[in-house]
This record gives structure tokens, sequence and C-alpha cells, in this order.
């Protein structure tokens, strides 16, 4: 009998209200402090091919401050302005452009909907800027991630410069704007959870489907289109490019070609997570095109899930962030030298790194607005010391290359587990287990 589907993304949860973008904009003005600004972009479009473009997608620091989608923007904090702290210079409404486009939310839209303190057209900014940053002493700005823009900032700079001999006073330092915020980031707000574990159901239920639309004689571009089918079903999109990699190509640590056949006696290695909202997931499965392990396949796949579970027991308040990583090469270390394809001693193995020959990545990655989400992972030299309220993942695996100097039996065989882990006071919550992943379970669900 085959296992009972587990449930659905279930109802949507509510967009996260213009109440915690301002909260997020005053936590950041007070770390700039009083003679500082801060001055955001949003994202350009980007040229697909000719006169097409790619679909927008938000600047994520710029996401996370507003909520605001739209393209042509640029999000302006003053501290201690007795007006607003908050500005935002935008498109204005044009209705024979939003007849093509789409509508646009312009200045007033911008102050009624968002929460922002004052809105200009985005043509004023020119006129405006120079005199916000007149009498700052400190810039805070994203350098190197738009070079167009950071020439008009520049020349903005340049024009306040300008005036010193009538009395006027430019900024004089420049900071990295993502050494405030990102630190902001890393930690979920109650909010940013419903986001996240919304965005992992649904790519759970992909995930799931992708399992039964793997068939012998079928292709790897078949799996993603069940992929596709569920995240647009729930209005989700990729949250990256999907790696639907069987045989051999699962040993490609990022194959995106996605176009193989599908054989019967390979395993089948989906790595793919939905985007909702702006918030990530991301989920790795590993399983049997034909719905049954065979004895090697069965082998290294459960020393992999075992040291995923060594490597998830770490993520708890007051572990160091590096625990988890080194959980999980000691498990498939001492996994490797139980089968034979590792020699010589556990420590001279962990020494010499000598597992890298099959597992040559770390065990994970924040997550949240980016799939691989801003946040340091050393403070001070150290590793960083978890919080409750970090989302990473744990995605251990092992890649055993056609060309790899082993028995024949073992080649071609890639296997990586992942899943996204909550640190909470109570201990790791997996937000994606909805996923079957235990070997029985796995042929159980390909079986109904």
């Amino acid at each position: 009998m085959a296992p009972r589907a587990a449930a659905g993304p279930g109802r949507a949860p509510a967009p996260i209200p213009a109440a915690e973008y301002q909260h997020r904009r005053r936590a950041l003005v007070e770390l700039a402090g009083d003679d500082a600004i801060l001055v955001l972009p949003a994202a350009p479009e980007r040229i697909r091919s000719h006169d097409t473009h790619h679909p927008y997608r938000q600047d994520s620091d710029f996401w996370y401050l507003t909520g605001f989608p739209e393209p042509e923007a640029v999000l302006v904090l003053v501290p201690g302005r007795p007006h607003g702290e908050t500005l935002l210079f935008c498109r204005e409404r044009h209705p024979e452009r939003e007849l093509w486009d789409g509508p646009r939310a312009g200045p007033e839209g911008a102050v009624d909907r968002f929460g922002i303190d004052d809105a200009y057209p985005i043509d004023d900014i020119d006129e405006i800027l120079p005199g916000l940053l007149e009498g700052r002493s400190r810039v805070y700005y994203h350098f190197g991630r738009d070079k167009d823009f950071d020439l008009k900032l520049i020349g903005w700079v340049n024009r306040v410069r300008a005036q010193v001999r009538q009395g006027a006073e430019p900024p004089h330092e420049f900071l990295e704007l993502g050494h405030l915020l990102h630190e902001l980031r890393l930690a979920k707000s109650p909010a940013e959870l419903r986001q996240l574990r919304h965005a992992a159901a649904i790519a759970a239920e992909a995930q799931k489907a992708a399992m039964r639309a793997t068939r012998p004689g079928g292709h790897e571009y078949e799996v993603e289109a069940a992929l596709w089918s569920v995240w647009r079903h729930h209005d989700a999109v990729a949250a990256y490019t999907p790696i639907v990699g069987a045989g051999p190509n699962a040993c490609v640590l990022h194959y995106v070609a996605n176009n193989a056949p599908l054989r019967d006696g390979d395993l089948l290695l989906c790595d793919a997570g939905a985007e909702y909202r702006g918030y990530a997931s991301d989920i790795t499965r590993s399983w049997p095109v034909n719905g049954r392990f065979s004895k090697e396949q069965r082998a290294l796949y459960e020393l992999v899930l075992a040291a995923q579970a060594a490597a998830i027991d770490e993520a708890r308040p007051g572990r160091p962030y590096a625990a988890v990583h080194d959980a999980a090469v000691r498990v498939l270390s001492e996994g490797l030298l139980s089968l034979g394809l590792l020699k010589g001693s556990l420590r001279k193995v962990l020494e010499a790194e000598a597992y890298k020959a099959f597992y040559m990545h770390k065990t994970g990655h924040w997550i949240g607005l980016d799939v691989h989400d801003v946040g340091d992972y050393k403070v001070a030299g150290e590793s960083r010391v978890l919080e409750a309220g970090m989302v990473f993942t744990v995605e251990p695996g092992l890649y055993v290359a056609p060309s790899a100097d082993v028995p024949a039996k073992w080649r071609g065989i890639g296997i990586r587990i992942e899943d996204e882990v909550l640190v909470a006071p109570g201990g790791p919550e997996v937000l994606t287990a909805a996923v079957p992943k235990a070997p029985d379970a796995v042929e159980a669900w390909m079986a109904g």
C-alpha cells in the first residue's frame, strides 16, 4: 500500500505588512547613525536577447527594506531627517506605458501602500539627491554592483564638493551597506518564516511530483517539467536553475542541461527549489530511476543520510556553524573507510582531507531572500555561533565520478540529500521534511 501523500502547501500566508518594512528601515537607520545617508537602487531590468527581457526580479536588499516590486527606483534613508527618514524615487504613473507594461504605484502609491515617508519622481533625483548628501559625513552604498549607478552617485557627490567654497559639507567617507544590512537579514522574523515555510512546502510538493514523473526511457527534462508545473500552480517560480541529473550527470555539481535520457539502473539527483514572494527554498533528493536502489546505491545513500542526520543535530543555538560541516565530514569519512573507498585511519583521512575525492563542497549555506543568502559564516575569525531564527541548508553528498579509481560497481553514482533547517530553541526544525528521504520511503513513494 502506497504511503499517504503529505499535506500540500495549504493556504498562502499573508504578505509581510508595511509595518515590518518600516521596522527594518528604522533598525538600519539606528545602526548607521545620525550623520549618515544610505542609498540603495532597485535592480535594473536585464536584457535576455535583442528586445526581450528576463522576468524582473527585485534586488533582495531593496525588497527587504521596501517590498516595492518595480524597477527604476532608488531608496534613500536619511537618519534624523525631520520630515521623514525614508525617501523613495520611483516612476510616475503613466497611462500609456501602463497599458503595455502594467500598473505602477507612482510616488503617491509608494507613500500610501508601502509606508514611505516621502516619494518623488525618479526623473527628479538629479535635482534632489545632492541636497540630501550635503551635510552627511558617511554614505552607505553597495559600490560595484551597478557601475552605471556608481558613476551617478559619484557625480552627485562631486556636485556637493564643488560647493565647498560656498559652505557645503560633502560626505568624506564611503562604507559598504552590506556590512550593516546583511546582519539584519540573517535572523528571520516570524513573518519571514511564514513565507519560507510556504516556499518550502511548494518545493516539497514539486519534488514528490518529480519522483512520480521519473521512469526508465524518459528524459531529465520531463522530470523538470513536473517541478515547474507544481511551482506555477502555487504562484511560485524557480529559486535557481534546477539540477536534474541522472547517472553520471549526478556527479556534475552544477549540471543544468537537464536533457539526457533516464536509464534503468541509474540514480537521479534533483536539486530544485521554489521562490515565493522573493523567499527561496532549496531541496535535493536522489532516487533510483526504476524505483529500486541497487546494493551499492543504497549503501552510499544510507551513508549520506546518516551524515545529514549528524549535521542537522548540530543546528542548535550556541553551536558553531562549522560544527555542522565537521559532523557530516566525519560520518562520511568513517563510512567511506568502511566501504573500502578510502584507505588508512580516520585521523589521516580527516587531516589530509582525502574525503574530498568524493565530497568536495561544504555542507550548507544560509537561505532566505537569496538561495545563497547573505550573512558572514565567521565573526572575528571564528565560526559564527548559531542563533534562533537562522535558516540554512544541510546538504552532504557523495560523488563517485565515472573515472574514479574504485571498483566499477561504485562508479557513476552521485547522491546529495538537502533540507532547509531552522535553528530553534527546542531543537532543529526541518522545513522540507515533507519529501521522503529514507530509502524505503523513497521506494514506496515511487511505487505509488
